[in-house]
């Protein structure tokens, strides 16, 4: 698609629905093999957060379209010694031909995206997370054969991946629904941005009734209680988050064909059971294999 060469991606909310639909078909054909572009180009991952499945799947992403990747560990370059962000973004927009950014910040996200004219992908802030739900909606048109009609439920905190999932399901017309204890609900902001996306093709509801929000879903998802940063936090949350967790009884409440989500790590007994876990209805390992196909079909539609 001509109209994704070059762009950033900072947001899910910077595509188009017929962007994020061609993405996902476009991910579709080349994890079958029925498409293998190339892309000679080099990719740098700027990760100031730890990362598996995103460093991984990128790296693995971008050497099988044939080009390369530079880890830029902050703690080996300038950036870990206080260069201004703006400075190193201007500097690898002459190395580089992208740059995938793990961060906190969105707005340091946005400060290196306004000063590289190259690509730069947003590979997780505390914002948001597009790149995982990528790869989520992929996983549930495959388990599916579509995705019109459906309704998915995120249970536990209004996080970065809540937001992201928000937007992305607005995007394509997929009902979502996100449970989180009160005072832990995404973003007013964010919330409003998805329902007037969604419009009239499909529905947005927060609510801190998980149980409620579970009834006759085709997907249940979740993530862990405490993100990166909020470790300090993770004991004063349990008791506030038990009852959101993923168990069997909240799977029962779900469409009987219902699958499981997960974008990893996981802490089992915690935000779900291991028996949710590695039960039949999971497609998390499925998932997290789709972070590599559709990153994938990212690059090579910025790229080429």
């Amino acid at each position: 698609m001509e109209g994704l060469r070059g762009r950033d991606l900072l947001s899910l909310g910077d595509l188009q629905p017929s962007e994020l639909l061609y993405l996902l078909e476009f991910a579709t054909q080349m994890k079958v093999g029925a498409i293998a572009p190339k892309c000679a180009k080099v990719l740098g991952l700027l990760f100031q957060k730890a990362s598996t499945r995103t460093r991984v799947s990128f790296s693995v992403a971008m050497y099988q379209l044939g080009g390369q990747i530079i880890d830029l560990h902050p703690q080996s370059t300038q950036v870990g010694r206080g260069e201004p962000l703006a400075d190193t973004a201007r500097v690898l927009d002459r190395y580089l031909d992208a740059l995938a950014v793990r961060t906190f910040a969105q707005a340091d996200l946005t400060t290196i995206a306004d000063h590289a004219r190259i690509p730069v992908i947003n590979a997780l802030t505390d914002l948001e997370h597009p790149c995982q739900i990528l790869a989520d909606l992929l996983t549930l048109q495959e388990s599916f054969g579509g995705l019109s009609g459906l309704t998915l439920t995120y249970i536990g905190d209004g996080n970065n991946v809540a937001h992201s999932l928000l937007l992305g399901c607005a995007l394509v017309g997929v009902n979502i629904r996100i449970a989180a204890p009160p005072g832990f609900l995404p973003l007013a902001a964010i919330v409003e941005q998805a329902q007037a996306i969604a419009a009239t093709k499909s529905e947005v509801t927060i609510t801190s009734d998980p149980v409620v929000a579970a009834q006759g879903a085709h997907a249940l998802y979740t993530d862990v209680w405490a993100s990166m940063g909020q470790e300090s936090e993770a004991a004063d949350r349990l008791p506030l988050f038990q009852p959101y967790q993923i168990n069997d009884h909240i799977l029962q409440q779900a469409d009987s064909q219902a699958i499981v989500l997960h974008c990893l790590p996981a802490h089992r007994e915690e935000e779900i059971t291991a028996a949710v876990l590695e039960g039949p209805q999971s497609r998390v390992w499925e998932q997290a294999e789709n972070r590599l196909h559709a990153q994938k079909a990212l690059l090579a539609s910025i790229l080429t």
